[in-house]
């Protein structure tokens, strides 16, 4: 297995597949990894995988696909977290496994794919995204990429702080720390859009995660960008563990000053 950090940095959101499909053998053994998929909430989330022309999916941004899984959990307090989590653990050992993957959230015919899941009352399917062996990216596919600046990301300063809201950290600062690999973890996490709304503020031997809104993200069902925090958590604490750190998460609330349009979502402790 390759280091954490570099299958992090080494993943992007594939578009363009070959168009043959993914070997009967990997597939097999990405479905058994699925099974035994957990998250810090305890909460279920439920992996389907789909044949696409069995039921007739596909999306408009996507090309050479053979074969999709989609995401279903349950409604109720931090499912977004959990989901993200889960998804974002499956979609690494997918990559890791030689698969290119992309989260797709808005571009799909959802009623098809909620149909192939077997949506039950009470349960979101909020995304789902392809598997497949990576091909040259298509003309649409570039242009999609460079229209989110698919490749940028916001700089340390930017995204994280110490202590308080008030003092940003730098590169230098997490080198210092042993940080750096942990926060370029999140750093490079997918998010919808690639909008990047996690921030972070370390604190001794804490990190708390809070959530930056954009419009447009909520559902009457869900929060988008809740659930890219949950992506952002599952690249963090998977670090962490790489790296022999304890992280342990909790969900008290700081007591810091928060900025007006950011949320509290949780803290690791290491």
């Amino acid at each position: 297995m390759a280091n954490f950090i570099d299958l992090v940095k080494t993943r992007r959101s594939v578009r363009s597949f070959d168009g043959k499909g993914v070997d009967p053998k990997v597939l097999e053994e990405l479905k058994a990894f699925a099974e035994d998929i957990t998250n810090p909430y305890g909460i279920k989330v439920r992996f389907i995988f789909l044949d696409a022309k069995e039921n007739d999916l596909s999306s408009p941004v996507l090309t050479g696909e053979k074969c999709y899984v989609s995401a279903v959990v349950a409604k109720g307090e931090h499912m977004e977290e959990a989901y993200g989590y889960s998804f974002q653990k499956l979609l690494m050992k997918a990559h890791e496994l030689g698969l290119g993957t992309v989260w797709i959230g808005g571009t799909m015919p959802r009623e098809k794919f909620e149909k192939a899941s077997c949506l039950q009352e009470g349960e979101v399917m909020p995304c789902v995204s392809p598997l497949g062996i990576t091909a040259k990216m298509s003309i649409k596919e570039n242009l999609m990429r460079k229209g989110v600046k698919a490749d940028w990301r916001m700089k340390f300063e930017e995204l994280f702080c110490i202590g308080n809201f008030g003092k940003p950290l730098d590169e230098r600062y997490a080198k210092e720390n042993g940080l750096f690999d942990d926060l370029e973890a999140v750093r490079f996490a997918p998010s919808a859009v690639n909008k990047q709304p996690w921030r972070i503020v370390i604190d001794e031997h804490s990190a708390m995660f809070f959530e930056k809104h954009d419009k447009g993200y909520i559902t009457p069902d869900y929060d988008l960008q809740k659930i890219d925090m949950g992506i952002a958590m599952y690249n963090f604490e998977t670090q962490m563990l790489s790296e022999g750190k304890k992280p342990e998460l909790i969900l008290d609330a700081p007591d810091i000053t928060v900025p007006d349009g950011m949320d509290y979502v949780a803290t690791y402790t290491f």
